[in-house]
């Protein structure tokens, strides 16, 4: 998997986080926002809350947006429309061509008209941004681990056919940051629902046994009458989040060599990136952004 790369606008202390493959797209604008550099002041420091969250102030998330759209080249006088979602970790995908008057519900967008912003929120899931290069449309995806399951992104790239007549060899696709495999613990009743969906599951999880120093140093303190004579020690089963979505887009028949992944994991960063668990739920919300630029002298919705 190919690393993001990191760019830092010269005059903004805003960090954003761009692929290396979409960004040789002239005509397309991404990005994945970071932490640092808003004007948000309830999560530690300065930062750059992008979601409407309950302990932030609305006025204050709209300037961080609309700091966030000027540093990308989708702002100033004239910002681009944000098409946002309200997320409910779903397969839903909504296919736009102007603003909607309020946030659909679901968790992707598709567009091929220009000088129009989609937008995924995250805090620890995946934000999957898929471009086709060829047609000149996109879609951004919010994939948890209920959307993995539900196949959101295997279903984006079917709707982008459907839409666009994309073909999966004209796609590049990033998979911006999110919790990775070193965090990302869940419990028995996910890895079953993966494995009734995907043959190759057993590869997405892996087991660590939890380590106790007390019971290790004192042995006799723990034994029981039940055999082997010690009680077990609970076992913490960990999710591989982006290699899920990295195999869907293969089998989806994106080649590998388009597919960007971020190393950056949410829950190991939060000095560079928000994460819900790491945070127990109190933090604020990252951006994944996609927009098509528009032919010089025209705007979009």
């Amino acid at each position: 998997m190919v690393p993001v790369a990191t760019r830092v606008p010269t005059q903004s202390k805003l960090t954003i986080l761009q692929s290396l493959r979409l960004q040789k797209l002239p005509w397309l604008i991404h990005g994945f926002s970071t932490r640092p550099g808003g004007y948000s002041r309830v999560y530690g420091g300065r930062s750059l809350n992008l979601g409407f969250t309950k302990t932030d102030s609305k006025a204050t998330v709209e300037r961080n947006r609309a700091e966030f759209l000027a540093q990308l080249g989708a702002g100033g006088r004239h910002p681009w429309p944000l098409a946002t979602l309200r997320q409910i970790h779903s397969d839903i995908i909504h296919a736009i061509t102007k603003l909607p008057d309020e946030p659909p519900s679901g968790d992707g967008l598709l567009t091929n008209t220009p000088g129009l912003l989609l937008a995924i929120q995250t805090a620890d899931c995946l934000p999957v941004i898929v471009v086709d290069r060829r047609q000149r449309a996109i879609g951004v995806f919010h994939a948890g681990w209920r959307g993995t399951a539900k196949r959101i992104v295997e279903k984006g790239i079917g709707e982008m056919h459907r839409y666009f007549s994309s073909r999966p060899e004209d796609l590049e696709a990033a998979i911006g940051p999110g919790v990775h495999n070193c965090c990302y613990t869940v419990g028995e009743e996910v890895r079953e629902k993966f494995e009734s969906q995907f043959a190759y599951a057993a590869a997405l999880f892996h087991e660590v046994k939890e380590s106790d120093p007390v019971r290790e140093k004192y042995p006799m303190l723990f034994l029981t009458a039940r055999a082997p004579g010690h009680s077990n020690l609970p076992i913490k089963i960990f999710l591989d989040l982006v290699e899920a979505n990295r195999r869907q887009l293969l089998d989806a028949g994106v080649p590998k060599k388009n597919i960007d992944a971020s190393p950056l994991c949410t829950s190991c960063n939060v000095d560079l990136l928000f994460s819900y668990r790491a945070e127990k739920g109190v933090t604020g919300r990252l951006m994944g952004v996609a927009g098509i630029k528009p032919e010089r002298g025209k705007r979009g919705a």
